[in-house]
Order: structure tokens, then sequence, then C-alpha cells
């Protein structure tokens, strides 16, 4: 058994961190990932989308921002810039970003092609979530 992440779009923190109890699912439209961390895998998707510093991201006030936390830490809410959001909104050639994506040290091993498609499905998530205003959130449970 591995760490979930389940990426979200939601209207609100608020909203977002209710998700604290059973997640997102049924509740806001999911991408559900075991490996893509909103932290490091995700601020480096960011550099790569937008050109801004890694450092930069990491320093975000939404960066992984705890919204909610239960269980001593091992259910979690965080909040995701509003950055990655628009970079991916924005982003042509998936199939490009993926190989790029695949060369960080933390998706070492992981197939090009596997993340063109948690890509697609992030992306569709983006495009949502800028159309309605709403922002990214990730419930995390180990």
């Amino acid at each position: 058994m591995g760490v979930m992440y389940d990426y979200f779009a939601a209207p609100s923190d608020e909203l977002a961190a209710a998700t604290i109890d059973g997640g997102p699912v049924g509740l806001f439209r999911t991408v559900e990932t075991k490996f893509v961390d909103p932290v490091v895998v995700v601020g480096k998707l960011e550099e790569l989308l937008t050109g801004r510093a890694y450092d930069e991201i990491s320093a975000d006030p939404r960066c992984g921002d705890d919204l909610a936390v239960e269980h001593d830490g091992e259910v979690l809410v965080l909040t995701v810039t509003d950055g990655l959001r628009d970079g991916l909104a924005a982003a042509g050639d998936l199939d490009e970003i993926a190989v790029r994506w695949a060369g960080i040290e933390e998706l070492n091993g992981f197939e090009a092609e596997v993340l063109a498609g948690i890509l697609g499905e992030l992306q569709a998530l983006a495009v949502e979530a800028e159309k309605n205003g709403e922002r990214l959130y990730c419930w995390v449970c180990v």
C-alpha cells in the first residue's frame, strides 16, 4: 500500500478542507494518483509548464499548504498553486511535457506515456477549474 494523492478542484478552501473525511471522490471532479506528490513532483511539473523557478514555486504560500489534517498527519488536504492550474490549462504538447517530466529524479522509472495520460487528466481538471473560477487541491492519504 502506498500514498494516495487525489487532485481535485473546489470553489473555496473551506469546501476543499471539508473533504478530509473520505476524500473528494464523488464530491468533486477528481484525478486519482499514487505517486504524484503535490509539492516536489507537481512543483517540478509547474516549473516545466511555466518556466517559474522551483525555489519560487516551493515558496508560494499555496504550495502544499495544510488546509486540514487528521489522524496524526496520515490524511491531509493541501493547496496547489494557481500557477500549476494555469500552466496546465494553457499547456500545448502534453507528450513533450511528459517526456521532460519523466526525466526528473522523483519519477525515475516511470514511462512518459503513463505520465502523459495523467497530464491529460490533470489538464482537463485545470481547464474546468479555471473556467469555473476554482482552485486545485490535493487530498493525501498515507
